[in-house]
């Protein structure tokens, strides 16, 4: 018989597994900012429902200029928020790698650990795809 704790775990997974890659990092930028959704909406002008109903996956495809906003008050990319939501972009096109500080501005304010632990797993990435190189 299950637990009550394992059904909620459960069902948060399920709820996840719904979500799109969109919903989920706009939820964890404004969580590492520290905002609830009645801040974002006061410094966005974006209701606090809407910016509920993108994080929970229920808008899949917010407009550009939701984007911008949201890009513009997080510190990230509206590239990249642009391509989360299937948008095409003209930096998806591009091989040219990004700069670090970039990629970081992303993350917002990160611990010492959590920079130690990305750094980490950023060498296991390079050395498996060396690995690639050099087997093929």
């Amino acid at each position: 018989m299950l637990d009550v704790s394992s059904i909620v775990c459960y069902r948060e997974q399920m709820e996840n597994k719904d979500q799109s890659k969109l919903s989920q990092y706009l939820r964890a930028l404004r969580e590492a900012k520290g905002l609830s959704l009645r801040q974002v909406e006061g410094k966005s002008g974006i209701s606090n429902a809407f910016i509920s109903q993108m994080e929970s996956g229920k808008v899949k495809q917010p407009s550009p200029i939701m984007l911008y906003k949201l890009a513009e008050l997080y510190g990230v990319s509206y590239e990249s928020l642009m391509e989360l939501a299937g948008y095409p972009s003209p930096s998806a096109f591009t091989t040219e790698p990004r700069s670090a500080s970039a990629v970081f501005r992303r993350f917002g304010e990160i611990t010492p650990t959590e920079e130690t632990e990305l750094l980490d797993y950023l060498a296991f990435l390079r050395s498996r795809a060396r690995k690639g190189r050099r087997g093929t």
